[in-house]
This record gives structure tokens, sequence and C-alpha cells, in this order.
């Protein structure tokens, strides 16, 4: 049974910074391609990054380029989400997806995932 345990949510002041973590367990953690999503009140949840089973690809939606920062840790089973310049737009429930299998590749899609965090949340006062 593969979990994801995602932490490091909070408030923080717009222009501020937040890094999320989230923990795998089960699997092999190196073979699953890896994304962050977000789900902004009132809207559907929506891609933010991804990541390649070895680090060394990786993918953002236009309006994060340049202010977070997707990594991977395969030595402990961990993915991160570095957030800086935040805004009060990217108040949102964040969550951590896996994929099963095609480590090589990036991956955009909710329905493309097969396992997901519980989220946790972040919010951007003004």
């Amino acid at each position: 049974q593969v979990q994801l345990v995602e932490s490091g949510g909070g408030l923080v002041p717009a222009g501020g910074s937040l890094r999320l973590s989230c923990v795998v367990s089960g699997g092999t953690f190196s073979s699953y391609p890896m994304g962050w999503f977000r789900h902004p009140p009132g809207k559907e949840r929506e891609f933010v990054a991804a990541i390649t089973g070895s680090g060394r690809l990786t993918t953002y939606t236009d309006s994060v380029k340049g202010r977070f920062t997707i990594s991977r840790d395969n030595a402990k089973n961990t993915v991160g989400l570095q957030m800086s310049s935040l805004k009060p737009e990217d108040s949102a429930v964040y969550y951590c997806a896996a994929k099963k299998g095609w480590d090589w590749a990036l991956f955009r899609r909710e329905n493309e995932y097969d396992y997901w965090g519980q989220g946790t949340q972040v919010t951007v006062s003004s």
C-alpha cells in the first residue's frame, strides 16, 4: 500500500516563502513520477509541478514558473515544493501525487496519477 503524507503548509504573507514536503511509503519511490496539484477555494484542482523518477526533468504550470521549485530525494522517499514570492492567488490545498511506472516521463493531468496525499493548506495573506 502506497501512502503519501504532505506537510509544511501554513499562513504566510504575500511575498513570503514556504516549503512543502511529501513523504511516500510503500512501493519503490524512485520509480514514481511525482506531481504537486492545488485546489483553490471555489475552483477546480489544478496542476502545479511534476518531476520524473530520477529528478532530472521537471515541468511547471506557467503561473508558478520562476517562483516554485519541485525536487525529490530518493534516498528519503521525499518530494518537495519550494514556494517563493507567494501571492494570495497561490492560496489552496496542496496535494502531492504519485504515478506507478513510467519513471522517465512527466505527467500534468490528475487522472494520470495513481496515489494521492490528504493535502496541506497554504494560505497567503495580502
